[in-house]
């Protein structure tokens, strides 16, 4: 690989037992850029069952060592890896940028994933003394300790649209926890996100961190089914978590799953509306072109405020630039892949013909380029009736549906109309009003006054309710989640 010219296209492999790898038949597929479609960004090692197995075994066989390291020793490594992750600036850089291509979003957020990963691994090392400590329970009966103890062989399903940032919810806290792993990045995005689970992986134990790319046809049920498996955290849409969940009960292999979201902003008669409060409501909406598993997807907003909103988010949106990511002028760039992008339209059209008001928004200074890539320009539709796909549905792209009401009980009713329950956000300047009303929210998580991963804190557990998935991610109760808890008991006064 020629990292002086970063445009070359590139070639990733396989990681097995502490080595790069082909493929076992050699096979590789094309990565093309979502905003060129004819430019070709590299090509990927395309695993099969055979590797899936290799890869697995190895896991299985890095795992006694692994698991017998202490807390401590284990966070050290942890520690290594977050500093090596951005000591070569250049490298960085290289890295941030193959991921523009490949991905589509804007360098800056590329950056930001980049960046991270590394402080995830850190948070997850600040957990080990708290790990260490075990629970003990003094009789009679008996005495008891309580502890946990890793589960296994992890298999980590990454999806395409923030590849780093939903590693950094996974690898570190299954590594901490004593679980060796195999990763599955997305077909869609592979190259860098495959680069940098390289550099890690060449940092532990041969066998600790195995990756594996290629179609989730044909790796996807071989990773999730095989009987060394003893854990999946996956991260991706519904109907393929409810696909991951019937595979996993053929061996009762525990899962968390991290699925869709149709999150609800409600923006309260005294919300602060201010070129701040819309830039946050922006960044929730629109950050990676809409394409955020938290993102803000619907906003209802109070009446009385109703005009007013409207207007400021307009503005807002018609000041952002659309066009390739690589370019430093650029906020927004293309939907991932064709297949997402039509969905989104679908939903913009299906909006149009029912008589809703649709504004594009948004400056495209290359018109050619636009109509090229998979290009969607920021989307507001303005009261849109609740049982069209862009109210029931996820989005997952760049168009936000705003509607007005009267009372908050109607608002929680509106936000809580949803078969998703994973984030939601409240905006007011009254702290006592916000917790209220976030508690009546049916969603794992509940931000104030902003929305979305610019909001998060990553030490509070991550997931969602209802369709949204199962179990947690992020913070400490992120690590427990690979773990499996250990009851030892003797006589009353004898471990006491």
């Amino acid at each position: 690989m020629n990292i002086q010219n970063v445009d070359s296209p590139i070639t990733t492999q396989l990681f097995i037992r502490g080595e790069t790898c082909d493929a076992h038949d050699g096979a590789t597929y094309a990565i093309q850029n979502p905003a060129r479609p004819d430019e070709l960004v590299g090509y990927a090692a395309k695993g099969n069952a055979e590797d899936v197995d290799r890869a697995v075994t190895a896991a299985n066989g890095a795992f006694p060592a692994w698991s017998a390291l202490s807390y401590e020793a284990r966070a050290d490594l942890l520690m290594k890896i977050a500093d090596t992750l951005v000591a070569d600036e250049d490298d960085v850089g290289f890295r941030s940028r193959l991921f523009c291509r490949e991905h589509g979003k804007i360098i800056k957020e590329t950056l930001l994933e980049m960046t991270r990963l590394g402080d995830r691994f850190r948070q997850s090392a600040g957990y080990a003394a708290r790990l260490a400590a075990d629970e003990n329970i003094a009789g009679p009966p008996f005495d008891t300790i309580v502890t946990r103890q890793a589960r296994g062989v992890a298999a980590l399903i990454v999806p395409w649209n923030w590849p780093l940032s939903i590693l950094g919810a996974k690898l570190p806290q299954a590594l901490i926890a004593g679980n060796t792993v195999v990763v599955k990045p997305s077909r869609n995005s592979a190259l860098a996100p495959s680069l940098t689970l390289h550099k890690i992986a060449a940092m532990l134990p041969p066998g600790v961190v195995n990756v594996i790319t290629g179609d989730a046809s044909e790796i996807g049920d071989a990773l999730v089914t095989h009987p060394l498996v003893r854990f999946v955290n996956f991260t991706g849409s519904v109907n393929v978590g409810k696909h991951v969940m019937k595979m996993a009960a053929e061996n009762i292999t525990p899962v968390t799953l991290e699925l869709g979201g149709n999150d609800a902003a409600i923006i309260c008669a005294d919300a602060q509306l201010d070129a701040g409060a819309f830039m946050r409501m922006y960044m929730g909406a629109f950050m990676s072109s809409g394409q955020i598993c938290m993102a803000l997807k619907r906003l209802y907003v109070h009446r009385s405020r109703y005009d007013e909103l409207i207007d400021g988010m307009t503005a807002t949106c018609n000041k952002m630039v659309v066009g390739d990511g690589l370019l430093d002028e650029t906020n927004m760039g293309p939907v991932n892949n064709a297949r997402q992008l039509k969905v989104v339209t679908d939903m913009i059209s299906q909006a149009r013909q029912a008589g809703a008001e649709v504004h594009e928004c948004g400056q495209v200074p290359d018109e050619e380029l636009y109509q090229k890539g998979y290009f969607q320009k920021p989307t507001l539709v303005y009261n849109p009736d609740s049982q069209l796909d862009i109210v029931k549905e996820e989005q997952f792209g760049p168009a936000l549906p705003i509607m007005p009401f009267d009372t908050d009980d109607e608002a929680i009713a509106l936000a809580n109309d949803s078969r998703f329950g994973l984030c939601s956000s409240v905006w007011t300047p009254d702290r006592d009003r916000a917790v209220a009303l976030a508690r009546r929210l049916e969603a794992g998580y509940t931000y104030l006054n902003a929305h979305g991963p610019a909001a998060q804190d990553g030490r509070g557990p991550f997931g969602g309710f209802k369709q949204s998935g199962i179990g947690r991610n992020l913070g400490y109760e992120g690590v427990i989640q690979f773990q499996g808890y250990h009851s030892i008991s003797g006589p009353a006064g004898w471990l006491s």
